[in-house]
């Protein structure tokens, strides 16, 4: 951290912002833009070139009270308004997210590096939740209760809980918020959110924009900084009624430990380590398509990411040599560069993890047929890369990998392959090829997976509900179920006796 708060952007492409005034470098509480308490800052900059973009404010603990004091002071008004009032406003966030796409995908791709076609599909994922809960706030309905009590009505109702403290991770910048901040907004509560210091510029450009559309001040507070310190102290306050994190399983149980004095609600997406099952009776080219998808995409740097890829030993060599192909085929290099599928990994410590699990699958006995080093394309990028062979005893098949490697081995039996992919205490999202529709219904029913893809990637979207099993998480988000957790059920048991 650094006192000398620098204004000035460094890297030429933010020259190319159309709405300069979305680079934001001021955290966003209680309706102002704010600084640390002494000027303190940190640096943002472009894992694909490593040139600074901003230095944004860095909030201490007392700020970080500031901002949930804000939170707590505007609640009963937000909480307050008709539905409809709120669907408004979420209805001209959503709206302005969308003017502005082309700017915030901009910012998307210079803090975190994935592909600006990435970036792009962000931003409409992101939007759409926001348009989802402008809508689902109108339906939060009370609900009659039959009653067994002579002469009494009985209504149970949901409402709003309080300030929600979001803590976001740094691999979906603008998803992450929206996804959980539209659906504690539309349920009443107002936010305290917390990006993570590598990808800052997205959440700020988000506050932006609420504050065009109309969102009063305090209802949507943003704080940088450190994470240590500003976590910590909205875990420790009793007013924040709840945490909603998305990171890494240890991460999430050190935040859960912390919650646990003050008795808050926990909305937490965490690991994943997905296998993909690829039958024999399987079309190799739509496999191979499934493959590179549920791998590569931001540069494998997904808690979808398929992480162990199982092959029925009858397909393992056509499958091999096309998927070895298609991965020889994919273009390395700058996120803002034409064409480009993998883009660098986020920071020093990404490539070393990868090379870690890549050593130990060799040394457990696995093939390396493509990749296996840095990319010359800079320091934080990694060769697309194909393991064979590869044994589950290997860390790679038993942790995240979080970069572009894919590690392959085959099985023999149905049986044998749903034992394998459920020895994991991870449990968000698993994918099943295969043309035999008794069999998607058995593995859909069999894998102990939240969410299961058959012959498909693509899953997600505001209307699903999105989370884990077992260490991947709690809770869900995205959909009707979204909102559960940031309301609390009210009884009210009305006499009617004459």
């Amino acid at each position: 951290m650094t006192a000398a708060f620098a204004r000035t952007p460094f890297h030429d492409a933010l020259a190319r912002l159309g709405d300069p005034h979305l680079l934001r470098e001021l955290s966003y509480v209680g309706g102002r833009w704010v600084a640390g308490s002494d000027g303190d800052s940190f640096k943002v900059t472009d894992p694909a070139s490593a040139i600074p973009l901003a230095w944004v404010a860095s909030l201490d603990g007392e700020q970080t009270s500031e901002a949930v004091a804000a939170a707590a002071k505007a609640f009963p008004v937000w909480r307050d308004m008709l539905p409809q009032e709120r669907t408004a406003i979420l209805r001209n966030w959503h709206g302005l997210m969308l003017e502005a796409r082309e700017d915030l995908a901009l910012l998307m791709t210079l803090e975190q590096g994935k592909p600006l076609s990435e970036s792009r599909g962000e931003i409409d994922y992101a939007a759409s939740f926001i348009e989802w809960y402008a809508e689902e706030g109108k339906r939060l309905n009370a609900e009659g209760v039959t009653s067994h009590l002579a002469g009494a009505e009985m209504i149970v109702r949901r409402e709003a809980l309080g300030v929600v403290g979001i803590v976001t991770p740094w691999n979906f910048p603008s998803a992450m918020i929206t996804r959980k901040a539209a659906a504690a907004l539309a349920a009443g509560c107002t936010v305290v959110a917390h990006p993570s210091s590598e990808t800052p510029l997205s959440a700020l450009a988000l506050a932006e924009l609420g504050e065009r559309a109309g969102l009063p001040a305090g209802v949507f507070n943003v704080v940088t900084g450190d994470a240590v310190t500003i976590v910590g102290r909205l875990n420790a306050d009793t007013r924040v009624r709840a945490i909603s994190f998305t990171g890494s399983t240890e991460i999430g149980k050190l935040i859960a430990g912390q919650c646990a004095p003050t008795m808050k609600r926990l909305v937490m997406e965490l690991g994943g380590h997905a296998p993909l099952i690829i039958f024999a009776d399987a079309n190799i080219e739509k496999a191979v398509d499934i493959a590179i998808n549920a791998k590569f995409a931001t540069s494998g740097q997904d808690c979808l990411a398929a992480n162990r890829i199982y092959v029925e030993r009858p397909a393992l060599a056509a499958f091999t040599k096309a998927f070895k192909r298609r991965i020889e085929a994919l273009k390395v290099g700058p996120g803002l560069e034409a064409g480009v599928e993998i883009g660098p990994l986020m920071h020093e410590r990404a490539i070393a993890k990868v090379e870690e699990q890549v050593a130990d699958a060799l040394r457990h006995g696995a093939k390396l047929l493509t990749g296996g080093k840095r990319h010359t394309a800079g320091l934080l990028f990694y060769e697309p890369t194909l393991l064979t062979d590869v044994s589950d005893d290997a860390l790679i098949m038993r942790e995240e990998t979080f970069g572009p490697v894919a590690a392959v081995t085959a099985f023999d039996s149905e049986a044998e392959v749903i034992a394998r992919a459920n020895n994991s205490e991870y449990g968000l999202a698993a994918y099943v090829v295969t043309e035999n529709g008794a069999r998607q219904m058995r593995l859909g029913r069999a894998l102990e997976y939240a969410m299961v893809a058959i012959n498909r990637v693509k899953i997600t979207g505001s209307p699903i509900p999105f989370g884990g099993w077992k260490q991947s998480g709690l809770g869900r988000e995205g959909s009707r179920h979204g909102t559960e957790a940031f309301t609390e059920l009210k009884y009210l048991c009305i006499d009617t006796a004459a």
